[in-house]
């Protein structure tokens, strides 16, 4: 995908004509398949009781936190399924204790080594797919009976190999990345509830 912008424009009306025309673009990108398995595999992490972790850096660590919010309580509103979710990216004091005393790249690893078990997910979002403290987290994973989804950008990193599923977003512009990984994170929040609906008259009734 071309290099957004590729030159300066000079009024916002024709910026987000271009900008909304690349986004559209990069959500066409992501593969449905892999989209389809992420959305089984939180599924059933859920239904078996087992924790989803989710994590990233920046603007990812926003994502990740607000994915506790649609996934725990957005799932289980009114639905079949109370998903278990943790942000290792939103306790500012053990992420600087962790970052100090031993090293930034293990703030996530660190964190898994102590709450996650066999049968629990990993859910990490880095647009670059090369953040060390992202690829040690899903190494880690890796080794441990974790399923690992990694939401990436550019060329997808590292991130994307390591991941059992990829869910890359073809596209070399920060905020589009960001923006397709957050309609990706409320798109799979969605449709897991709508599966475990208890009744399909209240299929609309929730605010995400």
């Amino acid at each position: 995908m071309p290099i957004f912008p590729a030159k300066q424009i000079r009024h916002a009306s024709t910026y987000a004509d271009a900008y909304f025309d690349h986004l559209a673009a990069a959500t066409a990108t992501v593969d449905r398949q892999a989209l389809n398995a992420a959305a089984q595999a939180i599924a059933a992490t859920a239904r078996q009781g087992r924790l989803i972790h989710s994590c990233g850096n920046g603007g990812s660590a926003a994502i990740a936190n607000h994915l506790v919010c649609d996934c725990m309580k957005g799932i289980r509103t009114d639905s079949t399924i109370k998903p278990k979710v943790v942000s290792l990216s939103a306790t500012i004091e053990i992420i600087t204790a962790i970052g100090n005393d031993i090293g930034y790249e293990q703030i996530f690893r660190y964190q898994l080594e102590s709450l996650a078990s066999p049968g629990d997910m990993l859910m990490v979002i880095s647009s670059s797919g090369n953040s060390p403290n992202i690829l040690q987290a899903l190494e880690w994973a890796k080794g441990h009976g974790v399923t690992s989804i990694a939401m990436t950008g550019f060329d997808g990193g590292k991130a994307a190999a390591l991941a059992d599923i990829s869910l890359h977003v073809a596209a070399e512009n920060y905020g589009i990345v960001e923006d397709v990984h957050q309609s990706l994170m409320h798109l799979l929040a969605q449709f897991v509830r709508q599966q475990h609906i208890a009744d399909p008259a209240l299929l609309g009734s929730i605010k995400f």
